[in-house]
């Protein structure tokens, strides 16, 4: 094949896989919690015909020597954990996270799994629970005769009982935090998994050690911006269809040769 042929396809390729990327944070525009996806791309080996510093001749050598690349990969696509809008809700379970941290919600299979979706309700057993019915962990239980919950900054839980003083201890939500959140691994659900490239989760009070405060009433909107996300797919369109007729320029020079021999 035709190395322009295959560089070409390569740059197809990679626009695709970018153009995918897009339309998914464009669909997720009104997410509760939504991380935009970025591609990250790479340039592939390079084709060394001549290196540099070679001799000319015995008292003179090439400068820069000839290497040329043979295209561009996808090396990987990484969610950007920047602050989404924040949407006042009045919701009393509706919990938003300002700064850095992850909600942690147990599945079904008894696996912990992070969000910074905080949109919870309660279940038939007064547990604090996910859209997907996941239990937040440390759980919550809310008391069938609550008539008020409050949640503080730091994720103290308490509850407005009728004919008691003092509001009851419901106990604390915490915040989780990792070493590199874009190495975390998307579930869909606005859930994310702990892998080896994220590090180990780490529980901490809400406020403390660098993880964000909670916010009741309120919730985390996308943090797709919709001007960025458009300028973007114009940008790639047109990277494709510059490799597209790379291709066919390609092609016509091959057409030629054989035509000529």
């Amino acid at each position: 094949m035709h190395s322009a042929l295959w560089i070409s396809k390569t740059g197809m390729a990679a626009q695709d896989a970018k153009m995918t990327a897009i339309s998914n944070n464009l669909a997720n525009i009104n997410t509760v919690g939504f991380k935009r996806d970025r591609v990250v791309f790479e340039d592939l080996f390079y084709s060394v015909d001549k290196q540099a510093g070679t001799e000319t001749t015995e008292l003179n050598e090439h400068p820069t020597g000839i290497q040329l690349g043979n295209g561009v990969r996808v090396v990987g696509t990484e969610k950007v954990f920047t602050q989404g809008s924040i949407q006042n809700t009045n919701q009393q379970f509706d919990l938003a996270i300002l700064g850095d941290g992850f909600f942690q919600i147990e599945n079904s299979d008894g696996e912990l799994l992070y969000t910074r979706n905080g949109q919870f309700q309660t279940n038939s057993d007064g547990q604090l629970v996910n859209t997907q019915g996941y239990p937040l962990i440390p759980e919550i239980v809310i008391p069938p005769e609550a008539t008020l919950v409050s949640i503080t900054a730091d994720g103290v839980a308490t509850a407005t009982i009728p004919g008691q003083v003092n509001p009851e201890a419901l106990g604390q939500i915490t915040i989780v935090k990792f070493m590199n959140p874009a190495g975390l691994a998307a579930q869909g659900g606005n859930l994310f998994a702990e892998t080896e490239g994220s590090g180990e989760a780490v529980e901490l009070v809400a406020g403390t050690e660098g993880s964000g405060q909670l916010k009741q009433g309120a919730l985390e909107g996308s943090n797709v911006q919709v001007v960025e996300e458009m300028v973007d797919m114009i940008a790639t369109q047109r990277a494709y269809e510059m490799s597209a007729k790379m291709v066919s320029a390609a092609d016509q020079m091959l057409q030629y040769i054989a035509q000529q021999s």
